[in-house]
């Protein structure tokens, strides 16, 4: 058994054989090329197949995968031209030769229109047909993985469309996200990079009293970083609907993640609980970018770190602390990934966190969805049509 399962293994690693089918009426031709390629048959690399006519040819093609066909012009049913246009119409990856008599240039150029990738003349050199059957085979196996990686490619991004619509999917982005309250109003946005990214932003109701908001960013990019947040997210959520303390959500998840990390990635998160009745905001920081407050008359200032360090990275405790900060009637928290501050123009540089502050602190927001476009519009005029290297994220909520 494990005998048979070597074979199989080995059979399936093995460059499959070029296959080229001979058409001619008469055997010379089929003596030429054996004789030419006794090596390459030998050795498995090439596979000759032969039919007598045209319609013979196309039998074999219906019931064989064939690389190259090399005809002559004369066949007893139907001429090699007429053939060769068959070949193009029905199977285009195929790469046909056309053998004709010499200074035929008519035919031959005939034969070119109609498909076929190159010619010999007669009487054939033997040197030229092993030259012109190795091109034509090469170029024929050429288009055909072509086809196949455009196909790979096809499939991997009917994928990764899926995985947006899923990533998509965990985010909230129904807004007004709740239409029967009036003491807070929240907005978010995301734009990534790539179809799926490592960024993300949450929030909801723990009860009647206390709103959950968090925001991550993913080391690296791509399909891993979007796997690596939608855990951390989902574990982060999960205990902060069990009323953990924030400090304790990121210490429970960081201890997750740094069990089983293999290929030593890591996200930084910042999560808090706003009191709805008090507007105070009970959170803790790791390793991400601090969260501006925009107060009610235009001033904006960062809240105070609470020196935790993003999660993934080492397990040991005491790691993660809490701190509050209280928003008044009309305040808002605003909160970003570095893919805001880190836009990058066509001469190399940032946004900046500074830049970021002196916009929301000159202006007032009567929404928070006002806020983040706003920013996002300077951002991009920032950027000035250089491309997006990194997800940016937004999310931000006004205290009534």
């Amino acid at each position: 058994m494990e005998n048979e399962l070597l074979e199989e293994s080995e059979a399936a690693e093995s460059p499959k054989p070029a296959t080229v089918l001979v058409v001619d009426g008469k055997t010379d031709l089929e003596l030429l090329v054996t004789q030419k390629f006794r090596r390459q048959i030998r050795n498995g690399e090439y596979v000759f197949t032969f039919a007598r006519s045209g319609n013979e040819a196309l039998d074999q093609l219906k019931e064989h995968e064939t690389d190259v066909v090399l005809t002559d012009i004369q066949l007893p049913d139907m001429d090699g031209l007429a053939l060769i246009a068959r070949i193009k119409t029905e199977y285009p990856l195929l790469r046909s030769v056309l053998i004709s008599a010499y200074g035929d240039m008519r035919t031959i150029r005939r034969a070119l229109n109609l498909g076929a990738f190159d010619f010999l003349t007669k009487p054939i050199d033997i040197d030229d047909l092993g030259i012109t059957i190795t091109k034509t085979v090469e170029e024929a196996l050429a288009i055909k993985e072509a086809v196949k990686d455009r196909e790979r490619l096809t499939a991997i991004s009917q994928e990764l469309d899926v995985a947006q619509r899923i990533q998509l999917s965990m985010i909230p982005r129904r807004f007004p996200a709740f239409p029967g309250r009036h003491d807070f109003e929240v907005y978010g946005m995301i734009k990534t990079a790539r179809q799926v990214g490592g960024d993300f932003y949450d929030f909801g109701l723990v009860d009647d009293d206390c709103l959950y908001f968090a925001i991550g960013d993913a080391s690296g990019k791509g399909v891993p970083a979007a796997l690596y947040m939608a855990v951390t997210r989902t574990m982060m959520k999960a205990d902060a609907m069990k009323r953990l303390p924030p400090d304790r959500c990121l210490a429970e998840s960081n201890k997750i993640l740094c069990m089983e990390n293999e290929f030593n990635m890591f996200i930084t998160a910042f999560i808090a609980v706003m009191h709805t009745r008090t507007g105070e905001i009970t959170y803790s920081n790791g390793g991400h970018k601090l969260p501006l407050v925009i107060h009610a008359d235009g001033s904006a200032e960062f809240v105070e770190n609470t020196d935790g360090i993003a999660l993934g990275v080492i397990d040991r405790e005491g790691l993660f602390h809490h701190n509050s900060v209280r928003l008044d009637h009309g305040d808002s928290i605003f909160l970003y990934s570095d893919g805001v501050t880190e836009a990058m123009n066509g001469e190399g540089l940032l946004y900046t966190d500074r830049r970021l502050n002196e916009l929301l602190g000159s202006k007032g927001f009567a929404h928070p969805r006002d806020s983040i476009n706003t920013v996002l519009k300077d951002v991009e005029a920032h950027k000035a049509g250089a491309p997006q290297k990194d997800d940016m994220v937004m999310l931000a909520i006004r205290y009534n």
